[in-house]
């Protein structure tokens, strides 16, 4: 953990936030495997109009007023991008993940409030948030209690050194900043899905249901998403089947034959996240790209983009993001051990 200061959020988002020093190698358009494309065919979603956002009293501030959308089709990859897949990209490319990347004490200071204390030296190494299991009920308000700033944890190691991703091909790759998604999704000749073509496709088709799948909550019945199960963030019964990520592909999918549009890892989407913006999108908009600037209002300072999605860390007790119109938000640079991410495609 960080040493000779506070343990706040902000201090741990910062230090990712600093780490943005160019990769070793950008990639460009460069040759895809065949092997990649098969690994995770992608969908037509045919374009339609849908409502956004939340209709009912279920959702968080950020999620009304709903509005009507209308999206031309696309495509969509079946599942959230693998370790398989984004080793052969970085096999091709060369690429250095921000996680990979150490921070400059110059970076690291503009990022953190004024007056803060110079950084020592185990500040500087390169790493990711990973999350620690607490030994009991804990503030759920006071999210450093279970993310653990984890130097050399990256989408190699996903919980830091000794760690490694074998046997862990199929599973969604983490510790992928925005950037790095987009480098991805720029060298598969694909692009990150807006916020709005993202909710459209998680819906499946389906219109006023929370969850991709319908009605019938993540709890009862048989598995529908990899959740957590019990109590957060320090009792997981596993009744899925599974404690951290799960294989792509290990639910059933919705209606648009897409896998895990709800649990397993958040998602990355182009958008800029801002609070406020549903209030001001027009009562019909044509595909839409999200806020022009970003604003947090808990963190002004530091522009987010959306993810969407929720991830094995989502419960009843907390953030509840494997609902369809649940937002959230972080930092582009930011790196964790329950993000990923999966590429869209306009048809031209």
């Amino acid at each position: 953990m960080i040493r000779n200061q506070t343990s706040t959020i902000v201090v741990l988002c910062a230090m990712l936030a600093a780490c943005q020093q160019p990769a070793a190698k950008q990639p460009g358009r460069a040759a895809v495997p065949p092997a990649v494309d098969k690994l995770n065919p992608m969908v037509l979603i045919p374009g339609g109009t849908f409502r956004m956002g939340a209709d009912d009293d279920s959702g968080m501030p950020d999620e009304y007023p709903a509005h009507t959308v209308q999206l031309d089709s696309f495509y969509l990859d079946a599942h959230e991008v693998t370790n398989a897949e984004f080793a052969a990209f970085v096999a091709a490319t060369g690429y250095v993940t921000i996680a990979e990347r150490p921070i400059s004490k110059e970076e690291l200071m503009a990022s953190l409030p004024p007056g803060a204390e110079e950084p020592d030296s185990t500040m500087l190494l390169p790493g990711s948030l990973v999350f620690v299991p607490t030994k009991g009920p804990v503030d759920l308000r006071d999210v450093t209690q279970w993310w653990s700033f984890e130097h050399y944890a990256d989408w190699k190691h996903p919980k830091g050194p000794g760690s490694d991703i074998k046997g862990l091909e199929n599973h969604p790759v983490v510790h992928v900043s925005w950037e790095d998604a987009q480098a991805y999704a720029k060298w598969a000749g694909k692009r990150l899905p807006t916020e709005a073509e993202w909710e459209y496709a998680a819906r499946g088709g389906k219109s006023g249901v929370p969850y991709p799948w319908g009605t019938e909550a993540p709890q009862t019945g048989k598995p529908k998403a990899n959740i957590w199960n019990g109590h957060f963030p320090y009792e997981n019964t596993e009744t899925d089947g599974f404690y951290g990520t799960s294989p792509v592909k290990s639910f059933p999918a919705n209606g648009f034959q897409l896998f895990d549009m709800s649990g397993n890892v958040w998602e990355w989407t182009a958008d800029w996240y801002d609070a406020r913006h549903y209030a001001s999108e027009p009562a019909e908009t044509h595909n839409p790209t999200g806020a022009n600037a970003p604003h947090d209002p808990d963190d002004p300072a530091n522009p987010k983009r959306v993810i969407r999605g929720g991830s094995f860390m989502c419960s009843d007790e907390y953030c509840r993001g494997y609902r369809v119109t649940a937002r959230m938000k972080t930092t582009p640079s930011s790196g964790l051990e329950n993000l990923g991410f999966r590429c869209a495609r306009s048809i031209r």
